[in-house]
């Protein structure tokens, strides 16, 4: 499992960056690949990471109109943009991934909370993913 756990860590960063740059995903994805196609130091982007960051891309608007919906008292542009990608990614792979359990992918994203975000970050996570988890089977219209 340790690969998978390195594969949402690089596919968070890669949510992250395009966030920050204010670019696709597919582009920072694409520049990710590039850079590690033509320098030696510089890991290979795993088929998992690709698939989080594609399966994301694609139920992007919807995950953001989950996210907007759910986190009472919180906007997406309000929201630290740490929690906001973890919990965008958290979000495809609890709704849109039936192959990895529900509880996985909820730890998972309580961990990158508290390894990139703050100490309130964890439990704000865990909350609204618990919610996305209680609500999944309406939750996966396009």
């Amino acid at each position: 499992m340790a690969a998978r756990n390195k594969a949402r860590k690089r596919a968070f960063q890669i949510l992250f960056e395009a966030d920050q740059r204010g670019v696709s995903v597919q582009e920072v994805l694409a520049d990710w690949i590039r850079h590690a196609r033509s320098d030696d130091r510089q890991p290979p982007v795993n088929e998992y990471t690709m698939e989080l960051v594609e399966g994301y891309a694609e139920y992007a608007r919807r995950i953001d109109e989950l996210i907007a919906t759910y986190a009472v008292g919180w906007t997406l542009d309000r929201m630290p943009v740490v929690d906001r990608n973890i919990l965008r990614l958290g979000a495809y792979e609890l709704v849109w991934v039936d192959a990895t359990p529900d509880a996985v992918v909820i730890d998972e994203a309580v961990q990158l909370a508290k390894e990139f975000s703050t100490d309130e970050s964890p439990s704000f996570v865990n909350g609204l993913l618990a919610r996305f988890k209680d609500l999944k089977p309406g939750l996966r219209r396009d």
